[in-house]
């Protein structure tokens, strides 16, 4: 009799001790997965943030479409311009500043503006970056991100082009605990004010991203 009372004790203290492994482990693996796709994610917005500027460089605007983002990615260039030859330091001597040296120097064909076209696509990002792939939220089936853009007008009546990209925890994270989810989103709400990953803002004139 004493002898079965102790296997079943035995075996009651080891399915303890694996209930407390595991209630240990349970955030330990959440919090590990947690990490590694919310890196990936705000690694894709950089990404995207270096994208729009460039849009908006050429397009004074941003863009609230994927499509016209990666096609600008694909088929469009910069203007590089720069100067060939060399002012002479005397003229720098008798005209005073080098500005007016540059331009006296331009008249005079002594240097020359050269304007080239460099592909979007090799500046920012190399030719073997995945564009198409720029879309889509790391770690999940397809899902887009939430992309809007448009103008925001400042207390000073400035009216700035602004853009925001956003993934909500609850889509991003959804593979994992959705308990552990709910608390995750919950506390980074208390911090950023918003239950995700955000780019940018439709309300300030900001690239700033909520986790930085």
């Amino acid at each position: 009799m004493r002898a079965a009372i102790q296997i079943v004790l035995g075996i009651l203290i080891v399915a303890l001790a694996y209930f407390v492994y595991n209630s240990i482990q349970i955030p330990i693996r959440f919090n590990k997965q947690k990490d590694v796709i919310e890196l990936s994610t705000i690694d894709r917005l950089i990404d995207i943030r270096e994208a729009q500027k460039a849009y908006k460089d050429v397009n004074n605007s941003y863009t609230a479409d994927f499509d016209s983002l990666i096609y600008f990615l694909k088929t469009d260039s910069f203007s590089l311009t720069r100067a060939t030859g060399t002012i002479p330091e005397s003229l720098i001597d008798s005209l005073g500043t080098l500005k007016k040296a540059r331009e006296a120097a331009l008249r005079m064909g002594i240097i020359k503006r050269e304007t080239n076209k460099v592909p979007v696509m090799d500046s920012l990002f190399g030719t073997s970056f995945a564009v198409d792939s720029l879309r889509y939220v790391p770690y999940t089936s397809g899902l887009e991100f939430k992309m809007e853009a448009g103008e925001y007008t400042t207390p000073s009546k400035l009216v700035v082009k602004v853009m925001e990209v956003s993934v909500l925890y609850s889509d991003l994270l959804s593979d994992l605990d959705q308990q552990l989810v709910v608390n995750y989103a919950d506390e980074r709400f208390k911090i950023t004010r918003f239950k995700g990953l955000k780019l940018g803002s439709l309300t300030e004139g900001t690239l700033t991203g909520n986790w930085e």
